[in-house]
């Protein structure tokens, strides 16, 4: 193992104390939220520095890299659109920095190219993604996005003559856009960065070719940061779905006709359920949890001065319903049992006709399909087999394999195997492992870890570089499917939500524990990873049980929970996970918040926490406190690290070059702490 000599920058303390319910909270690292104070960036150069000065030395890093890009600059595609006979999708070529959208004419015609970011101008962080096509395919929206941020701007390309329009929308938040029927104007919902009232929820009508200023407005959700108005575009019909994050989550939805002069019907107001509609012709259906823990579809029945009636198409299962797409006379439901993924078909009356034909180990994404086609699109992937994309005709019932993602990763080396444990509490919690078959067959062997334990996310096998490189060194791979998830229900999410979510934490240390205790590794050899909400999981555990692992990566998470609801719209997560302003709340966010749990003294594990500026999902003031915090109070020798970048967000849009060394930066300090033989 490297040894880092330097010393971690300095960090000056700077105590900001509150008092939340009657009990004092002090903050020492408060002046790290500012992120583009000189001092911040100062902060930041440094911590740069000297995580360099470790990464740059570790000796294999080298071989690291070239096995990584072998990895990674592979063909992919994704974002496949559907009108008529016309396909749009981005594709990456090997030794492309970013993707670019293509037109198929026909389901084998050649791949034409549509927008090359690179033409733009404005390097290599800049990407490209379609949206949406006007109903007779002449006009295709797509976002522009620079980094990771959320925000974009959309724009329109005149297919046929190859140029974009100037009706543009300026940087921001989509949340809808539906064309006319006649494709010469659109609807939409939009809440620009630079709004002059950022908070004013509108949907307007703009007629192409003239200016945004001239737009109709056509509805209002009125004036509050905690609204969202969402556009849900039909053939003759719009939805104005507004969703209220406040105490709890309420939704409000409104039908159009475009073909009436009577103003928006209202037909839900401020429910507790949730409700996702869709048009599919005349029709108005919907997901919904209403009378229904697990979901279910139904069709909207509109009848004058009486109440809508919800009519049940899919019913409720004793499996979460996962997600559904519809095409011209079909509906596809995705389920979740336990750890695998089954797709099951309905005709539009509700009759089940049978199961899409995928394997039975593999998890199965919808990637999507058109309501006014009969074609659905789906991806297949596993532990060890990379994304398979297939085309499914609804007309001759039949999947052709449209493109497989080509990996030099030798899948025939490598199995997986699910057993159980016994969390603290003595829940079974089933438990993947993964990894060579002689891996699989023998014991004590250095092994990683991940989990997500949130938002009803269910952990199944999924494909994943980080993984396949480590497992090719000898590495072991345990994914549990701790509660937080939906593996076994609505109740399995509930059971680690909120007041109770501890529970998560709970059952991937208990996973820990079980891995150590029944020989397959030991705390010297356990090295644990997780982004988002799986970074919070990641923080709870280190700071919770330091000497049970070796290292950790921790990318763009949450780990002062008691501030996240206050920056960006991290708000929406109230329900997930409580906040501090509610003192029913703030005692079970205080059990597990990372950042608060830090202890002067404690030797905690070898850890790299990776954020970066345009996160405006998991704030970075979360990893820049958290780093600052730990490398204060850590009593060991193993480095605590910040891989950070102006660029990085919580969007997967980084160019090819930056994906690879940032990889090689993770693979490279888990290499090095695990003493893997690179």
């Amino acid at each position: 193992m490297l040894q880092l000599t330097a010393i971690p920058p300095y960090s000056p303390v700077e105590p900001v104390t509150e008092v939340l319910h009657g009990v004092p909270i002090t903050d020492p690292y408060r002046w790290l939220e500012d992120q583009e104070s000189t001092r911040t960036r100062e902060w930041l150069a440094a911590q740069t520095q000297y995580a360099r000065a470790y990464l740059d030395a570790i000796p294999a890093r080298d071989r690291i890299r070239e096995r990584i890009r072998e990895l990674l600059d592979v063909e992919t595609y994704d974002s496949i659109q559907q009108v008529g006979n016309k396909y749009v999708f981005r594709k990456r070529v090997s030794g492309q920095e970013q993707p670019c959208i293509f037109l198929r004419e026909g389901p084998d015609g050649e791949d034409q190219l549509l927008i090359d970011p690179q033409d733009r101008g404005t390097g290599n962080h800049t990407a490209v993604k379609p949206i949406r096509f006007s109903p007779h395919g002449h006009l295709m929206l797509y976002e522009v996005k620079e980094g990771g941020e959320r925000t974009g701007t959309f724009e329109l390309l005149d297919i046929q003559e190859r140029k974009t329009l100037p009706d543009t929308l300026p940087r921001g938040y989509l949340r809808g856009l539906a064309f006319a029927p006649d494709s010469r104007s659109f609807y939409y919902a939009h809440e620009p960065v630079s709004a002059r009232r950022p908070h004013y929820r509108s949907a307007c009508h703009h007629i192409i070719g003239t200016n945004f200023k001239d737009d109709r407005e056509v509805f209002c959700a009125g004036e509050n940061e905690r609204v969202r108005l969402h556009v849900i575009p039909g053939d003759n019909h719009l939805g104005f779905l507004v969703v209220w994050f406040l105490n709890k989550t309420y939704t409000s939805f409104w039908h159009w006709s475009l073909e009436s002069e009577q103003l928006p019907q209202q037909l839900i107001e401020k429910a507790e359920y949730s409700f996702g509609p869709i048009f599919l012709g005349d029709r108005l259906l919907a997901i919904t949890n209403r009378d229904s823990a697990n979901s279910r579809i139904v069709e909207i029945l509109l009848r004058e001065g009486q109440e809508p009636e919800f009519v049940n198409l899919v019913p409720e299962t004793d499996s979460p319903l996962r997600s559904w797409v519809a095409t011209k006379d079909r509906i596809f439901v995705s389920y979740t049992r336990g750890s695998k993924t089954e797709i099951q078909i309905f005709d539009l009356s509700g009759t089940r006709l049978g199961q899409l034909p995928t394997a039975e180990n593999d998890t199965v994404h919808l990637m999507g399909a058109s309501t006014g086609g009969d074609e659905l699109f789906y991806e297949q992937e596993s532990f060890t087999k990379p994304s398979q994309i297939y085309r499914y005709s609804t007309h001759t019932a039949e999947a052709s394999l449209w493109k497989e993602l080509t990996v030099p990763f030798e899948s025939r080396h490598y199995g997986h195997l699910q057993v159980c444990f016994s969390s603290a509490d003595g829940t079974s919690i089933p438990i993947f492992l993964v990894g060579r078959h002689e891996v699989l067959r023998n014991g004590l062997q250095p092994t990683i870890m991940t989990s997500y334990g949130g938002f009803g996310v269910p952990m199944t096998p999924q494909y994943s570089v980080f993984v396949a490189f480590l497992i090719e060194l000898g590495c072991l791979f345990a994914l549990p499917g701790i509660r937080g998830g939906s593996e076994f229900g609505v109740g399995w999410h509930n059971a680690a939500k909120r007041w109770n979510r501890h529970v998560a934490v709970d059952d991937f240390l208990a996973a820990a524990e079980w891995l150590i205790n029944t020989g397959h590794t030991d705390p010297g050899r356990l090295a644990i990873f997780g982004g988002s909400n799986s970074g919070l999981l990641v923080g709870a555990a280190l700071t919770q049980r330091p000497l049970l692992f070796r290292a950790a990566v921790c990318l763009a998470p949450l780990l002062d929970m008691l501030r996240y609801h206050l920056f960006d719209q991290a708000y929406i997560s109230r329900e997930e996970f409580g906040t501090a302003d509610d003192p029913a709340d703030f005692p079970a966010l205080m059990t597990y918040s990372p950042y608060h749990h830090v202890r002067e003294g404690v030797a905690y594990p070898a850890t790299m926490v990776i954020s970066g500026d345009k996160d405006q999902n998991c704030n970075p003031l979360h990893a820049r406190k958290m780093v600052a915090r730990l490398q204060a109070a850590n009593a060991s020798d193993y480095p605590i690290l910040l891989d950070y970048s102006r660029f990085r967000g919580h969007s997967p849009v980084l160019p090819l070059s930056e994906r690879i060394e940032a990889l090689t930066d993770r693979m490279a300090f888990v290499c090095d702490q695990l003493k893997l033989p690179v």
